[in-house]
């Protein structure tokens, strides 16, 4: 049998991330997604497209049967800064190695970790970064706001600046985002407190209506130019729950009316480009 790779790809040197973080949800399970994704054959794949994979291991995450979840609206808070803290910092060393990092979770919270590695990279070199973030939900909710004080629900919001300040204060600057780099794309599912908390942040979104109506080619060029804009390059953090439940069951927080299968791929090809 023999592969190709596609020309429009540009080969780049990977490093994959396993963050087994399911301390943010209370559905147990998400912790098994990066072993998953790696069984499935992740390296070979990418591989075939071209690049050079190195497998970076997991980062360590506390098991909740042995830790007390702490305050009821920022369950387990101090674990996930924590292990956000140590992969932001495996991020930053994966960025100086001139490698791609490639984080695999985990519940979403692992994204505040990851972005914020990636931000502080680009900010000492007096840069900054776009972010994407693909989510059937908009994960901006905080303490204050949040009705099931799960973290999951907050990494946006730390991303924003707008808390829990321990998760927003990683490398002690914030928002690691400007607002009018972030853009939110395919939500379908948001709390009435979080609308208002994506006004005041000032982010764009694009929801599954804007999608169903303009087409998944016209929405993914439109957020590109959004967190593009003024930035060394963007950073994508994509949940799966923003593919319909139908394609992809196995997460923590399914939603009817997401993305198809075919929807998913054509959105990657178009940030690939």
């Amino acid at each position: 049998m023999t592969t190709t790779t596609s020309t429009n790809i540009i080969p780049k040197k990977i490093r994959v991330i396993g963050v087994p973080l399911d301390l943010g949800q209370s559905r147990r399970g998400v912790d098994m997604g990066p072993s998953a994704v790696r069984v499935a054959g992740l390296e070979a794949r990418l591989e075939a497209l071209g690049h050079q994979v190195e497998d970076g291991g997991n980062v360590a995450v506390a098991i909740p049967e042995q830790k007390k979840e702490g305050d009821t609206h920022a369950k387990y808070l101090k674990e996930i800064t924590a292990t956000c803290t140590k992969h932001a910092e495996l991020v930053i060393k994966t960025l100086e190695a001139g490698k791609v990092p490639l984080t695999l979770g985990g519940d979403h919270s692992v994204a505040a970790g990851t972005v914020s590695g990636v931000a502080e990279f680009y900010r000492r070199q007096n840069q900054r970064v776009g972010l994407i973030w693909i989510d059937a939900h908009t994960d901006i909710n905080t303490p204050e706001t949040s009705p099931s004080g799960n973290v999951h629900g907050m990494p946006l919001a730390a991303l924003m600046g707008l808390g829990p300040s321990e998760l927003s204060n990683i490398f002690e600057f914030s928002p690691k985002v400007k607002p009018e780099n972030c853009v939110l794309v395919g939500v379908r599912d948001i709390d009435a407190i979080e609308k208002e908390n994506v006004r005041r942040a000032g982010i764009g979104v694009f929801t599954m209506r804007d999608i169903d109506e303009r087409g998944m080619r016209t929405v993914m060029e439109e957020a590109l130019r959004m967190a593009g804009r003024g930035t060394a390059g963007y950073h994508i953090s994509l949940d799966m729950d923003w593919i319909d439940p139908e394609d992809a069951p196995g997460v923590g927080t399914p939603v009817r009316g997401g993305a198809t299968y075919r929807e998913a791929h054509l959105e990657l090809a178009d940030e690939m480009r």
